[in-house]
């Protein structure tokens, strides 16, 4: 016999929550600023670097200062082309 009213918080498939299975990495500055140097080093990203940072930044739903941003561009630029 199924529960059809089980659904809650951790019920992936119940639709209401936004969870999907197997997704429990969270994004955090550290792991958005890894991405854009790798990408920049594919050569995937052509942009300012600090407006990719801000956009990744703001779908993960971090906030961030702008120098802050800048800075850590300015770094990942130094990083990605040595």
């Amino acid at each position: 016999m199924t529960d059809s009213e089980a659904g809650g918080a951790n019920d992936p498939f119940d639709g209401n929550d936004g969870i999907v299975a197997g997704t429990d990495h969270e994004e955090t500055p550290e792991a958005i600023a890894e991405d854009v140097r790798h990408d920049i080093q594919l050569g995937h990203v052509q942009d300012d670097v600090s407006h990719v940072l801000e956009e990744r930044f703001e779908e993960a739903g971090i906030q961030v200062r702008p120098e802050e941003v800048d800075d850590l561009a300015e770094e990942i630029e130094r990083e990605a082309s040595s």
